[in-house]
């Protein structure tokens, strides 16, 4: 498979500063806030009660696709359901979906946050240590680069995502290639940040990538008392 092409208009700079209604959540001492644009609106992950997981997902769809029929309403929130099994193996903490459209192409999209153990390679850099394991696994394009709230590290690509023969025609289901693009922070507690936006429509690839390079460089770091937290770049101590 080949890798999406990052759009040249790509920035990693925040469209606004982050505020007390920003998505987020606590990394034991370190508490994690973003930006998501508005048109993406929360998947309801860790809704233990079913019956308000079913609301949120029937309001989720409302909002996703208004004035859509409620047969679309339904679709939408049975696809949302289904994928959330996937994203929870992936220790998402947060996603959002967007539905949206790039002239006639219905376009869609998820983000999902997500903490996992830093590696810890040999000279103790995460940066270096992430970029390598990726590179090795060649899971896509990797680059090192520098968000407003420290080093991270870019890994852009295509994956083979299954749709399950509930959607489909096809009792086996059908194989969906999807492009995501996948940024790791590491945190000062061994612990990091992995955020992804990925879309199986090419024709929303562009401003999915650029809204995404947004919300990345919206993350800010606090710390317990609320002292915010900025990780030096590597360079700055060389």
């Amino acid at each position: 498979m080949t890798a999406p092409t990052v759009p040249s208009r790509l920035e990693f700079i925040p469209t606004q500063a982050v505020s007390p209604d920003a998505q987020g959540f606590q990394a034991d001492d370190i508490h994690v806030r973003w930006v998501m644009p508005e048109i993406f609106h929360d998947i309801p992950l860790h809704t233990e009660d079913e019956d308000e997981a079913v609301r949120l997902l029937e309001e989720l769809a409302q909002k996703a696709l208004p004035g859509a029929e409620v047969e679309d309403w339904l679709k939408l929130a049975v696809v949302v359901a289904l994928g959330m099994d996937d994203l929870l193996a992936s220790g998402a903490e947060y996603a959002g979906l967007c539905v949206s459209a790039v002239g006639e192409a219905p376009c869609s999209a998820t983000v999902y946050a997500a903490l996992t153990d830093s590696p810890e390679g040999d000279d103790r850099d995460p940066i270096a240590a992430i970029a390598s394991s990726l590179r090795r696994e060649d899971a896509g394009e990797v680059t090192e680069i520098q968000l407003p709230c420290g080093p991270a590290v870019s890994c852009v690509g295509t994956r083979d995502d299954k749709v399950t023969g509930e959607l489909t025609e096809d009792p086996q289901g059908l194989t969906l290639p999807t492009s995501f693009i996948r940024v790791y922070v590491p945190l000062p507690n061994d612990t990091t940040l992995v955020m992804e936006m990925s879309t199986p429509t090419p024709a929303g690839w562009d401003p999915f990538a650029t809204m995404f390079g947004n919300i990345v460089s919206s993350i800010r770091l606090f710390e317990a008392d609320g002292e915010p937290l900025i990780i030096p770049d590597r360079d700055a101590d060389a």
